[in-house]
């Protein structure tokens, strides 16, 4: 079962908490497994970013034992809200010993976190070229950008067809992106923007490599049996018709990347857009 932590949580409201540099307050934490949590903090009023962008977030690092002062510790991190979005969403791992997940998996609502305002990326739609269909790929929590994707009415208008694979190691580490897509049906202020039925658009595909699950198998070897397109009834990639973008770990990028081009779809960027593009982001 998922651990909420709720807006109001009385502990977070008394809670003595020092002012950072470029600091936002967090709002809302839920934590889906051991290795996995999401959570929501408020948006600077000045920040505009395009949906699929990431920004540096971070804590302040440990006292130097010389001068026993502290740098922020910062990372890139997609941001999974879209970007008409109030408030900002981060869609995290949890790394025992990683400098900062190690303490960014034990904020709650109230505490604060740095977040530098300044949104970069490439997994954007100015990057592609127009198509009919496009392709989100995801490892872990590289489902984040897709998440703001997933939500953003251009998504929609641009394409007849959304496909979203995301592939983890188990069943657990699927349900931030499966609960996020069930509730789009249900989500009135965007069936209202984009079309009734604007979901039905897309098509999920989870896969898991470790744990069983209806769906086993790395989304690359799945491209290459053929299986993935049998499964969903649609066509082979081809650069007519489908756009893509990649998001996940360096070998999952590498191997996507060179699958895509054996397909004849050339990678773009915001200065050139072509027909896939990958994040370059990692996160610890």
């Amino acid at each position: 079962m998922n651990e909420v932590t709720p807006v109001m949580d009385a502990e977070a409201k008394v809670k003595p908490v020092p002012t950072l540099p470029d600091a936002q307050t967090v709002t809302e934490v839920e934590h889906y497994t051991d290795r996995l949590f999401r959570f929501r903090c408020t948006r600077p009023q000045t920040l505009r970013f395009r949906s699929g962008e990431f920004v540096m977030i971070g804590l302040m690092g440990d006292p130097d034992p010389k001068t026993g002062k502290q740098k922020p510790l910062l990372r890139a991190y997609s941001i999974a809200s879209p970007s008409w979005d109030e408030e900002l969403e981060f869609y995290s791992i949890k790394v025992p010993d990683g400098p900062l997940t190690s303490k960014l998996q034990h904020i709650k609502p109230g505490d604060q976190i740095i977040l530098r305002p300044k949104p970069v990326g490439t997994l954007v739609h100015d990057a592609l070229i127009p198509g009919k269909r496009i392709w989100f790929f995801a490892t872990g929590t590289g489902f984040a950008p897709f998440a703001s994707l997933l939500r953003e009415p251009q998504t929609y208008q641009d394409y007849d067809e959304v496909i979203i694979t995301h592939t983890c190691r188990e069943v657990g580490e699927l349900t931030y992106g499966r609960n996020l897509i069930e509730a789009l049906k249900d989500d009135e202020l965007l069936n209202e923007v984009i079309g009734d039925g604007f979901w039905k658009k897309i098509k999920y595909y989870p896969t898991t490599t470790r744990e069983e699950s209806p769906k086993m198998g790395r989304i690359t070897d799945l491209i290459r049996s053929g299986d993935v397109f049998a499964d969903l009834g649609t066509d082979p990639l081809c650069p007519q018709n489908d756009r893509a973008m990649i998001c996940g770990n360096l070998p999952f990028n590498l191997e996507l990347k060179e699958l895509l081009e054996e397909a004849g779809l050339e990678e773009g960027a915001n200065s050139k857009p072509a027909q896939y593009v990958v994040e370059k982001a990692f996160l610890e």
